[in-house]
């Protein structure tokens, strides 16, 4: 069967995914294949004809439909996490500059310890195969290969074999089309050429065994654990525990039950330890108690505003450096800039829905 070169960009034709990816692994390509069809892309990161990340439309939803699988073995992703995920990376009309933003989703989540680099070479197996998958079926489409890629300065979790990928991907394929009724013929024809393809694939591949590592950073390589054959590999794998990492305690100064209640509802409990104040004059001495990593502080409150409740932590040298958010109704320029003579981290307007609240919180806890 002849094939077209990996190469320069190449116009809408016949595609043979199989034959594709076994030249790029046969002579230990880096780089990253990109093919487009009307409707669909994907780009292919490989490294020494290794995969090291799969990626096609809508791959948001797809590491966030994972994640959420994830919640049941580790408890810390939860809700209030997949929305911090969102705000931070997803592409959005404001924010269209981030590279490849559902790897770095997945950097940043190992990066903040959430997950572990071998979780994270596991999820990257997992979203690979869903992306390989459909690009199988390709029939038509273009193509083109470069060899810097958006990833090379990102880290990188597990170099996978392409050869055990495919051998998964023709699996599942093939037990779809054998479960599918047919009448007057047998569906098999589509699956021996796709088998066919595949063997040729196997034998033009030689399998590399990555041994493990015996220690790994967070932002080294982290080599394929040898044990894990990834034709095997399901949804259900389980994820070790994370790494330990503490709930975030936020202090909330308002005279209003109202807005304490909100607030203490719109954070998730599992992530951040809510301390509710409703006496500004009160508040020093609760707020040093609780040792905060980030408060909220309302303006207009009776006997003491916030400004000044502002001005008397920043003197205290336990609030220096803590986020203090100033939370009202008031807009104006003078106010805000209140707010900066004040030392102020942050201004969140009244009323704010809880991706406001979450998005200032998240832009300032942790710094």
């Amino acid at each position: 069967m002849s094939t077209t070169p990996i190469g320069s960009y190449k116009f809408f034709q016949k595609l043979h995914p199989l034959s594709l990816l076994a030249q790029l692994t046969s002579r230990r390509a880096t780089g990253c294949l990109q093919v487009f069809t009307d409707s669909i892309s994907w780009s292919i990161y490989l490294e020494d004809g290794k995969l090291v990340y799969a990626s096609s439309d809508k791959m948001f939803e797809r590491l966030e439909n994972h994640l959420e699988r994830l919640s049941q073995q580790i408890p810390i992703i939860n809700s209030s996490l997949l929305m911090q995920v969102r705000l931070i990376f997803e592409q959005n009309e404001e924010n269209q500059s981030i590279p490849q933003p559902d790897y770095q989703a997945i950097c940043w989540l190992v990066n903040e310890e959430y997950i572990t680099p071998p979780q994270a070479a596991i999820l990257i197996d997992e979203l690979a195969k869903e992306v390989l998958e459909s690009f199988l079926a390709v029939k038509q489409g273009s193509y083109e290969f470069k060899s810097e890629t958006l990833l090379d300065d990102l880290p990188k979790f597990c170099r996978l074999d392409l050869r055990l990928l495919v051998e998964h991907c023709q699996k599942q394929l093939r037990n779809r089309q054998n479960t599918q009724p047919t009448i007057g013929q047998s569906p098999v024809p589509q699956a021996a050429i796709a088998t066919k393809v595949s063997s040729q694939f196997i034998s033009n591949t030689k399998v590399s065994q990555i041994q493990p590592n015996s220690q790994v950073k967070v932002g080294e390589e982290l080599a394929r654990p040898s044990h894990l054959d990834t034709s095997h590999l399901n949804s259900n794998k389980s994820f070790h525990q994370p790494i330990g990492k503490s709930t975030y305690t936020v202090a909330c100064i308002d005279d209003s039950p109202t807005v304490l209640n909100s607030i203490k509802h719109f954070l998730d409990e599992s992530t951040f330890s809510v301390v509710t104040i409703n006496d500004p004059v009160k508040a020093l001495m609760q707020i040093l108690r609780s040792k905060p990593d980030l408060i909220l502080l309302d303006v207009e409150m009776p006997n003491l505003d916030g400004y000044e409740l502002c001005s008397l932590l920043r003197r205290h040298s336990a609030f220096k450096n803590i986020p203090i958010i100033m939370v009202t109704g008031r807009t104006g320029f003078i106010d805000r800039a209140k707010a900066k003579m004040v030392r102020a981290s942050g201004y969140l307007t009244k009323p704010f829905s809880q991706s406001d609240l979450l998005k200032m919180v998240f832009k300032h806890i942790g710094n």
